[in-house]
């Protein structure tokens, strides 16, 4: 992919979830069974990041550790209201292509359904790479990543802009696609981009970043399954 063409992408997405970020938050109150079990990799206080961290629900079920919860987003709102929820934690704007934290910072770093917003592999490496720099020795890597290949709205998606693609009509990777978000409220929809990664794309984008995978999964019912990996620095 061009790189100012996924830098515009990059632009998108946080413009877009700073649009989306209040009925993004209300629809994302609840923390799902999923992301709950998550948890368990976390030990009593640890120092955890939340890379992508959206309106801090993680630290829901984090909080009873007394981990030292660090989390960062690029959308603005999101993280005000990320602060407003829960004070005790710290919330910043960051980029996760550049984290504003030291090497060997963290015993943990969770990432929930955020490097399939990242356009282009140049960049998907860079945020597992820049996970890893943060990470201390032995740190894990904890990830949820959508899976478009179980869920019906997947395939057809992957379809349509693998057409645009070939005929040249789409600047997107293959792979790639538009999500159409609608508001609860009855707001406008915007298009969210996201690049839908099979199995074994993200298993060997995490090693070629560095890390050893500890444990892969497939878990989920259309339209709502997932990839999930945890992997060690």
């Amino acid at each position: 992919m061009d790189k100012a063409y996924a830098q515009y992408l990059l632009e998108e997405t946080k413009k877009n979830y700073d649009l989306i970020a209040e009925d993004y938050a209300r629809t994302r109150a609840f923390v799902p069974d999923d992301i709950k079990s998550l948890g368990q990799y976390t030990q009593k206080g640890e120092k955890v990041l939340d890379m992508g961290c959206a309106n801090g629900r993680l630290f829901d079920i984090l909080r009873n550790k007394n981990v030292d919860f660090f989390g960062i987003d690029a959308s603005e709102r999101l993280i005000e209201i990320a602060r407003s929820k829960y004070p005790e934690a710290k919330f910043q704007v960051a980029d996760a292509l550049n984290l504003p934290f030291p090497e060997n910072y963290f015993n943990k770093v969770y990432s929930i359904s955020v490097i399939h917003h990242i356009p282009s592999k140049e960049l998907q490496l860079r945020f597992l790479k820049e996970a890893r720099r943060v990470l201390k020795p032995q740190g894990l890597l904890i990830m949820r990543v959508w899976d478009f290949w179980q869920r019906k709205k997947g395939i057809i998606l992957f379809l349509k802009y693998a057409f645009l693609k070939i005929i040249g009509r789409s600047k997107l990777d293959f792979k790639d696609v538009f999500l159409p978000w609608k508001n609860s409220q009855g707001g406008e929809v915007i298009q969210r981009y996201f690049h839908c990664f099979t199995k074994k794309e993200i298993e060997n984008l995490i090693k070629e970043a560095g890390f050893e995978i500890k444990k892969s999964w497939r878990a989920g019912e259309d339209p709502r399954t997932n990839i999930y990996i945890v992997a060690e620095n």
